[in-house]
């Protein structure tokens, strides 16, 4: 027999030797119990011909283990147990499964026992679980935030990474990575981002992840993003200020940081010195784009830091040239709460959260509005339109509540109030992020996502995108663009990290004062709506032809009320009264109905404050 024979015979006796071993044993296991689920986590095996890991479970701590469930190319899973399994304990083991169906041995079991959470476990639980899709999921190479978990792994985008550099130093904050795993992917990111793609200093929508390379986002829109570019600027000030230690590593993320953020020529964006900044150009297109940044929507953020830059600044007055000209005030009210500016009815709910994920708009205001009372008006309207539900979608309540731009069953869609864009798709993030606005109502949403839909909504990386209960249709979906704002809101709503790092950013307040904003004393900072010191409660309710309406009040301080009627669609019908002094104690006021059509209508009664109780009410 020749020699190469011999060798051939060797090499392929000992594929088949080692194809024919069993794989070792996981390493790592654990499981961590929450409310309604346990999530079990594990570390990969390194052989290469791993096809997956068999899950088992037994309840208690004796009998059988039965098999759960396998699962392929993934190093963790849920196990969604409900609300009956409350208060009991599971054990689990595992086992990997080689592509020649040999199995390794199991793992030590792991023991978890599930126990009601109270609101701040669960707060702590979205945040983590979310924070994780900006951890684990981001690019391997750039470390930024992938657009989505269900299109191109390599498309990485600009304004999620700012919301993901966010949630990366509120992870480091609240000790999910250590200060050092955070600062190392600061490196990572902020070294990728000095020779990624960017004209006149402003990055694109979309990058490729790998290389840098400007991703078109669509036909004309290939080159520069302004809005996209302030998201990320917003995000990388915030972690300057956070990583402020006096280490080599940190030292020069600030320092590539204040780079970048030197290097992005807003006043370009004018387009000829006009008096207004444009969102897009492109090398190919130039201002073919042509989008004027004007009226209120989410890109109030790109105003406040042109104005703020150091090196490339525009005028404080563009911000009324531009951003305020033309209609932007908003004298309507719906439901009982001013809306000041912007759409009617707000606009999808994304409008109050992305420009103030670090921009701090408590206690200030310019011309038009203080925009912490607006953002907060703009989600009581969401929420009060989802009690009222004039559309008769499924499940809508005031546990159920959240319309913004978000996948659906049709694919990605803005969703609104009005006009009527609402096709029956709740996004969890839409309520979420309206944390530090109204956080009774948001974390009641959050009880209901998760104890009531979580089975089908909560994945590893937090709530899925959306859902839509007339249909039955559950995303499988994560965006960047609305996981991030869940887990900054969220946190400013607990410690106001994110507001304070970016707030401290010199270039800020001198910004804000060229702009025009100015204190603002008649708000304060508490807006906690379970504080409001007074009740109302309507009867008879259901309310018969001929019957007069009560309207029985309870203060536990003097307050000056004011009550009105608001039908189904958000418009006032009739004041009841309007300032009227009461002390404390409890007050009967009647109203007829006289002159209103049967329906459903909201009673709205506020005080000084602009704290408000809305009860719905039927007219027979």
């Amino acid at each position: 027999m020749n020699r190469l024979l011999l060798v051939f015979l060797f090499a392929f006796s000992a594929s088949v030797v080692a194809t024919a071993q069993a794989p070792v044993t996981p390493v790592g296991f654990s499981a961590t119990a929450f409310e309604r689920h346990v999530e079990l986590r594990w570390q990969p095996n390194s052989e290469p011909n791993i096809q997956g890991y068999k899950i088992f479970r037994r309840a208690g701590d004796s009998g059988d283990f039965e098999f759960l469930k396998q699962v392929n190319n993934a190093v963790a899973t849920l196990d969604w147990t409900g609300a009956a399994q409350i208060g009991n304990t599971f054990q689990y083991k595992i086992k990997a499964i080689a592509t020649n169906s040999m199995e390794s041995g199991f793992t030590e079991a792991a023991t978890a026992s599930l126990q009601t959470m109270s609101d701040e476990a669960l707060l702590e639980m979205v945040q983590r679980s979310t924070f994780r899709y900006f951890w684990d999921y981001a690019h391997p190479v750039s470390g930024l935030a992938r657009e989505r978990n269900n299109g191109d792994d390599n498309i990485v985008t600009s304004g999620g990474s700012g919301f993901g550099i966010m949630a990366l130093v509120v992870g480091a904050e609240r000790g999910w990575v250590t200060r050092e795993e955070a600062v190392n992917r600061m490196v990572q990111i902020v070294s990728f981002l000095q020779f990624a793609d960017k004209f006149h200093g402003v990055f694109p929508h979309w990058m490729n992840g790998t290389n840098g390379n400007v991703v078109p986002f669509s036909q004309y829109d290939n080159g520069a993003d302004l809005v996209e570019t302030a998201f990320l600027m917003q995000g990388l000030l915030a972690a300057r200020q956070y990583f402020n230690q006096d280490t080599p590593l940190e030292n020069a993320v600030r320092s590539v940081i204040t780079g970048l953020w030197e290097d992005v020529e807003w006043d370009w964006f004018r387009k000829n010195n006009s008096p207004v900044l444009y969102w897009h150009w492109s090398p190919n297109y130039g201002w073919q784009m042509n989008f004027q940044l004007r009226g209120f929507f989410e890109a109030q953020i790109v105003y406040l830091l042109a104005v703020a830059s150091p090196t490339h600044p525009v005028p404080g007055s563009l911000y009324q040239t531009g951003w305020t000209a033309g209609n932007y005030s908003n004298g309507s009210s719906l439901y009982g709460h001013p809306v000041y500016c912007g759409p009617y009815g707000g606009g999808p709910m994304f409008f109050a959260h992305y420009s103030y994920l670090g921009f701090d708009p408590r206690g200030i205001k310019d011309a038009y509005c203080n925009y912490f009372v607006r953002n907060r008006n703009h989600a009581l309207i969401q929420r009060d339109y989802a009690v009222a539900n004039p559309e008769n979608h499924v499940g809508y309540s005031a546990n159920c509540w959240g319309l913004t731009s978000c996948d659906s069953p049709g694919g990605y869609a803005a969703h609104d109030i009005y006009p009527t864009n609402d096709n029956g798709t709740i996004a969890p993030t839409a309520a979420l992020a309206s944390m530090p606005y109204v956080p009774a109502e948001s974390i009641a949403a959050l009880r209901w996502f998760y104890r009531e839909q979580g089975a089908k909504l909560w994945g590893l990386y937090g709530f899925y995108d959306a859902f839509n209960l007339d249909q039955n249709w559950f995303a499988t979906s994560y965006l960047a663009i609305d996981q991030g704002p869940i887990v900054a809101m969220i946190e400013n709503y607990r410690s106001g990290l994110l507001w304070n790092l970016f707030m401290q950013n010199p270039e800020i307040q001198p910004a804000l004062d060229a702009i025009g904003f100015v204190p603002d004393a008649s708000a304060t900072h508490d807006f906690d709506l379970t504080e409001k010191g007074f009740t109302g409660q309507l009867w008879p309710n259901p309310v018969g032809a001929d019957q007069t309406v009560s309207l029985d009040l309870v203060l536990s301080r003097p307050q000056v009320l004011s009550a009105s009627l608001w039908s189904i669609d958000g418009r006032q019908q009739r004041k009841i009264f309007d300032r009227k002094i009461f002390s404390s104690g409890s007050y009967q006021e009647t109203f007829d109905r006289n002159g209103l059509a049967p329906g459903v209508y909201f009673l709205a009664l506020k005080n000084e404050q602009n704290r408000i109780v809305s009860q719905k009410i039927i007219l027979q």
